[in-house]
């Protein structure tokens, strides 16, 4: 499987799409949100009637409103977190700058943008929230129903930690690590067009990449049933998981929608609306890190103590709480382990997935873990993770995952030939004695695709959530192409092209004879709860769906051309004559084309043999993955089914007047299984790659003391262009799935990598001067600091050694 060119671009280059926007109407209303200036503050009183009297403007919307029309969404948590009240805007009090406090609908987005500046709104500011750490002390609780600001917290344990730490040669300590908030930055922002129908329903159009998922918070509150839903996606501007859960602002729309008349209601969300009050990348803390390890470097236990900020309202927490645990060792053969994980809210905007959601920031925190020891002890950064690498696959981990498929020590020897190590083991002596501040660093990452439902049971056992499913539907039309539907989300990812790709190479016949309906639709019956986007789950459950489909409808056509040739099965094989799609019997050379069996099935039916009389052509397959509901007491089972892999290389510069760092040499080596389009899984690669290099150099979440975030427009949040990209060295390791029908497994989820990488060429580039790279993001400022002693609370690392230290090497 190669692939060539992606048929999606002809149409998006063009100016072809169909994106939210795309749809206009005089009758659509526009919406425009009152956002809280205060992270904090309790909301007095609203007053709208100068934003009323407008002309244009229909409806204001507030808080009183949504009170007495909804209830409050759903949560995920377990006590104390479910307690939480979560309405889609601010009833009674502000919990993050940003967050809606009213909603202006009017007949035109400029009336309402004009309208929304004169709702006056009078507040009391409140203390604000601004750690999680500190948040966890409940000095002030941000929900009162809750009683608490935690809102999840366990110890996860696998293995003898305790034993561990007592026959260890070496103990090192560090006593804290800081992974930053960031997002994404898709091309186009959240945008939703909803029609609050008179007869009861919601008609959704939308850019949320997880829409089986967000069904079912948008009915309860509304108490309607997600079969009164109608969710309906199309092409999408990119998405990276951070549109998973922003499903307020569509019961935003559909309120307003059924408060005007049943018009139809459309929010464009801005971008400076997107950066503030969309939804951020997990923000956590690493305290009281211990690691035991042997003389030679071999890790044998780790304990620690984990704080994750979810921000002002858990929704899609506290998954991230147990998804990190699909990659509890990471890339290494780690066995003993014990996590104490807790969540807190915070007066931040609220977090979503993003990029690698929970995995990532768990295999950076184990990234830096392993660099630094491997510092404090004199090993090489190669040298150690090569006696710490998983050693052979399939591999199961301390905590019952199953990693299918791999070689880590060879995706780094490639990365190494790629980058030109040795060049650059004899370089980087050579200018850190003319005085430069030079470093390389290693990062590998894991990409976990296709999630176990299940995990949801370990933080909360009343969830109703289980295993993963896609489905797909496959028909044969009237002129002989096949028409597969499936209820994937794609955002850019290259779905139709692959998806026609697969299955034409099961029918055996050219592309052009597939086509691909992409998008999401519950009227089109092919979705599940689990259908969507994200977790790297394409290529396993939604081409898992259309294999099964497309095979169905095989042997249907198959049956049909029994009949018509009257010879048997076993001796008909599909393919190609003279560019028309049929099945041959090749003995005889006889063959029917597949518009010959559309019109036998659909049309010439007056005589229809008994044999394929209950035929329709138009099957639907739902593919479900092999899992388990894990061991909820011991934690323990297969949360995800496969797991990919990428090893990235950095050379590093930092100037040491300016502070500016510049990149001088780049490799990513990528295993995603078997490889079905070269170029996609090319493509994907670079993406993540920028946006992991964009997160650990340029991109950060920022606020203040009193909770205003710093960097809400892009001239203070930097997004990464293609600009500021390295010239990237690429190669690819294919090793084959033995869980999936293709040997694919997802690659979606490599944006770590960078961030790992670029942490660990900074700490060596700064080692000599003392320095510990202990966050994520490292800006020129953020290594002037480091240099000049100008941060508070700067991260020790420590290092008890039972043996001389000149024996440990």
């Amino acid at each position: 499987m190669t692939g060539g060119k992606r048929r999606e671009d002809s149409r998006l280059v063009r100016g072809h799409g169909h994106f939210v926007d795309d749809d206009q109407s005089d009758r659509h209303l526009h919406v425009r949100l009152v956002r809280s200036p205060y992270a904090h503050a309790r909301v007095l009183g609203i007053d709208t009637a100068e934003a009323s009297a407008v002309e244009g403007v229909v409806r204001v919307l507030t808080g009183a409103d949504v009170l007495r029309m909804t209830q409050p969404f759903p949560q995920m948590a377990p006590e104390p977190g479910a307690l939480i009240q979560d309405y889609c805007m601010a009833v009674d009090v502000a919990r993050f700058q940003g967050e809606p406090v009213a909603a202006v609908v009017a007949v035109t987005p400029e009336i309402a943008e004009d309208a929304a500046e004169l709702v006056r709104v009078d507040y009391e500011p409140l203390d604000a929230v601004i750690d999680a750490v500190e948040s966890l002390k409940d000095l002030t609780v941000l929900h009162a129903a809750a009683g608490t600001n935690r809102v999840y917290g366990d110890v996860f344990e696998w293995g003898e930690v305790d034993a561990a730490f007592a026959a260890a040669d070496v103990k090192v300590s560090i006593d804290r690590l800081h992974f930053h908030r960031f997002s994404s930055t898709p091309l186009e922002p959240f945008a939703t067009l909803v029609t609050w129908n008179a007869d009861g329903g919601l008609d959704i159009f939308c850019n949320i990449s997880q829409p089986g998922v967000a069904m079912k918070f948008i009915a309860p509150p509304l108490g309607i049933s997600a079969e009164d839903v109608r969710l309906r996606t199309a092409d999408i501007g990119g998405g990276f998981g951070i549109k998973q859960n922003l499903y307020p602002y569509i019961l935003i729309c559909a309120l307003a929608s059924k408060l005007c008349g049943h018009r139809p209601v459309k929010w464009i969300e801005q971008r400076r609306e997107h950066l503030q009050g969309s939804a951020h990348g997990n923000e956590r803390t690493f305290l009281d890190t211990e690691v035991a390890l042997t003389r030679d470097g071999e890790i044998l236990a780790i304990r620690s103590r984990h704080v994750d900020d979810c921000g002002a309202y858990p929704r899609y927490e506290p998954l991230g709480c147990v998804i990190w645990a699909q990659v509890v060792p990471g890339p290494y053969r780690l066995r003993n382990i014990r996590i104490d994980m807790q969540q807190a809210v915070t007066n931040k905007c609220p977090v979503g997935p993003n990029r690698g959601f929970s995995r990532m920031q768990h295999i950076w925190f184990l990234e830096r873990v392993i660099d630094l020891c491997g510092h404090k002890l004199g090993i090489a950064a190669d040298v150690i993770r090569q006696r710490n690498y998983v050693p052979s696959f399939p591999w199961t981990t301390p905590n019952g995952c199953v990693y299918d498929s791999g070689d880590y020590p060879q995706m780094m020897q490639m990365a190494k030939d790629l980058v030109d190590w040795s060049h650059w083991q004899a370089e980087i002596p050579r200018r850190r004695r003319a005085g430069r501040l030079i470093g390389i660093g290693i990062g590998t990452t894991l990409d976990s695709g296709t999630n176990n439902f299940g995990q949801s049971r370990i933080v909360n056992p009343k969830s109703p959530l289980t295993g993963n499913s896609e489905v797909a539907n496959a028909r044969l039309g009237v002129d002989g192409r096949v028409v597969v539907a499936v209820g994937s989300v794609p955002q850019g990812q290259g779905h139709e092209t692959v998806a026609a790709q697969v299955a034409a190479e099961q029918l055996q016949v050219s592309s052009h004879f597939v086509i691909i309906q992409p998008g999401f639709d519950t009227q089109r019956n092919t979705h599940t709860s689990h259908s969507g986007t994200y977790a790297s789950q394409f290529a396993v459950t939604s081409l898992g769906a259309i294999h099964g489909a497309i095979g169905q409808l095989m042997g249907e056509m198959r049956r049909v051309a029994v009949q018509l040739l009257g010879l048997p099965g076993d001796e008909l094989s599909f393919g190609e004559r003279d560019g028309v799609a049929v099945i041959s019997h090749l003995a005889s050379d006889r063959f029917v084309s597949f518009a010959a069996i559309a019109m036998r099935v659909n049309t010439q039916t007056a005589d229809l043999p008994k044999e394929i009389e209950n035929i329709t052509l138009n099957v639907r397959h739902v593919y479900r993955p092999p899992f388990e509901v894990p061991d909820l007491q011991r934690k323990y089972g297969n949360l995800t089914l496969t797991y990919a892999a990428q090893c990235h290389i950095a050379v590093v510069e930092i100037d040491p007047d300016t502070c500016n760092i510049s990149i001088l040499a780049y490799a990513a080596v990528d295993d995603c299984g078997k490889v079905i389009n070269h170029s996609i899984v090319t493509g994907q690669v670079h993406g993540a790659a920028a946006h992991g290099i964009g997160a650990a150099l340029m991109e950060s979440f920022r606020y203040d003391e009193f909770g205003n975030l710093m960097t809400s427009t892009f001239s203070d949040y930097c997004p990464i262009t293609v600009m500021n990209m390295p010239r990237l060295a690429y190669g690819n390791l294919e090793s084959p799935s033995p869980f999936t029908f293709n040997g694919a497994k997802g690659m979606g989820e490599g944006g770590g990598g960078p961030l790992h990488t670029l942490s660990a060429a900074l700490q060596d580039a700064l080692a000599e001067r003392g320095v510990v790279i202990a966050e994520s993001h490292v800006s020129p400022s953020d290594v002037h600091a480091l240099l000049h002693g100008l941060q508070d609370g700067l991260t020790t690392v420590h290092c008890n050694v039972r043996i001389p230290t000149e024996s440990v090497a």
